[in-house]
């Protein structure tokens, strides 16, 4: 299973701006990604485990290892583009 996690905080421009785009992608992707959205102010120790330096940041897991990721917002094309190279 591929699965995408959103990295983010809610006082970050970028990762407001990035909030909807991910919604409607993951609603596009039904069934075929999983979707996670972790904010690094509640949960640090996952940021900082996975090495997050800033946000937002989006890792790509297949079969729970890492293997792709990007940072900051990107247009829906881009993200959508990203996701399909690495299913």
């Amino acid at each position: 299973m591929v699965t995408l996690v959103d990295y983010y905080a809610d006082w970050c421009g970028p990762c407001k701006a990035m909030a909807p785009i991910f919604a409607e992608v993951e609603k596009q992707y039904e069934g075929k990604v999983e979707f996670k959205k972790v904010n690094v102010e509640e949960d640090s120790a996952s940021a900082q485990k996975m090495g997050v330096m800033s946000i937002p940041t989006f890792i790509i897991f297949k079969d729970g290892n890492e293997v792709t990721r990007k940072l900051g917002a990107m247009p829906k094309e881009t993200l959508t583009a990203w996701i399909d190279s690495n299913l």
